[in-house]
């Protein structure tokens, strides 16, 4: 906005000459002195204290306060004679198995925690250091044949249940394709996880295509890829034509912030969905993100339900099945007390 429309005021006066910011400001510091103060209506005499005066509150005693504060606790002579003779060591075991995290530091608390010993110099009064970081060995690179499992998938291998081609980087466009083509008539794999395999649009695209003919899948994951939102939307959209995928992730994509129109629109397919438990995916608004963990919990709650149901439903068809060889045996129970009777008397 410029800023002749930022001030509602308008000068209707016209310009006498142009402006020089130096005679301006003279003029105004010359109207300031000029102009003679507004006088006091009760003029002021040095010494003498005119209105209210702040007379600040008095400090208690702290020490006194303190010792009033102090609860005394009886512990019996047991206990008071077993703590007074107690070394420094046997303090800190008590004080971490009592849960004080903040009196110790980690190298004492995991001592006494496993009785080894307390660190010779680390007392209350020790200086602590900081301890030397662990070396955890890098987890081994994925070496599962791209190939061999491609083909397995082709041939509906019925030990192929879950297929995992995690940070595998050399994977091909004409192999993920070969994969998702082979996916489409695969009845034995539950299981994909494609995190960080360079997957693009183009791919995922076929992805989707396939899991809109693939019937088995219960879990799917494509996240740390190059997945565009509106791409997401679609293999969101595609989980809706079998309704098999119970678990599925594609968060850490290319794009960060989805925006409010590619959530919302992941909100309403997410609640058309009435099989999907668990989504992976980072939403940045409120009202989205608690509606979809709101379906995600009705979701669970009416299989619970369900499983329940069918439980129940075998129980009683499992009584219904036995009830005749129960009526039975009642039936020579009774006889066998009968004749028990009549031989008696």
């Amino acid at each position: 906005m410029p800023p002749s429309q930022r001030c509602s005021y308008e000068c209707d006066k016209s310009p006498t000459g142009p402006l020089n910011r130096k005679k301006l400001i003279e003029h105004i510091n010359k109207q300031a002195m000029e102009t003679p103060d507004i006088p006091e209506l009760k003029p002021y005499v040095p010494g003498i204290v005119r209105g209210k005066k702040w007379v600040p509150p008095p400090k208690e005693n702290l020490k006194e306060k303190e010792a009033d504060e102090q609860i005394s606790i009886d512990l019996g002579e047991e206990y008071e004679q077993a703590l007074s003779s107690a070394t420094q060591d046997e303090i800190i075991d008590l004080a971490a198995i009592l849960g004080f995290h903040s009196m110790m530091n980690q190298d004492q608390y995991h001592a006494s925690l496993l009785n080894s010993g307390q660190p010779v110099g680390l007392g209350w009064d020790g200086i602590t250091k900081a301890s030397q970081p662990k070396v955890f060995p890098m987890d081994p690179p994925n070496d599962t044949d791209v190939d061999q499992s491609i083909k397995q998938v082709q041939n509906n291998d019925i030990d192929l249940i879950d297929l995992n081609l995690n940070n595998i980087k050399n994977i091909s466009d004409e192999q993920f394709f070969k994969l998702f083509e082979a996916l489409e008539g695969n009845t034995h794999l539950e299981s994909l996880s494609l995190t960080n395999v360079c997957l693009n649009d183009r791919t995922a695209q076929r992805l989707a295509e396939a899991m809109e003919k693939n019937s088995t899948l219960r879990i799917l994951n494509v996240e740390t890829n190059f997945i565009s939102p509106t791409v997401m939307v679609r293999l969101i959209r595609a989980l809706l034509q079998t309704k098999s995928i119970e678990e599925f992730r594609c968060s850490n994509q290319r794009s960060q912030v989805l925006g409010n129109k590619i959530e919302m629109e992941i909100t309403q397919l997410v609640e058309q969905n009435p099989t999907l438990l668990r989504l992976g995916l980072h939403l940045e608004f409120n009202d989205a993100r608690h509606r979809v963990a709101a379906h995600l919990q009705r979701n669970i709650d009416r299989i619970r339900k369900d499983l329940e149901l069918r439980l129940q439903f075998r129980f009683f068809n499992n009584m219904n099945h036995r009830k005749p060889a129960l009526i039975k045996q009642a039936q020579m129970f009774k006889n066998s007390r009968a004749i028990a009777s009549h031989a008696k008397a």
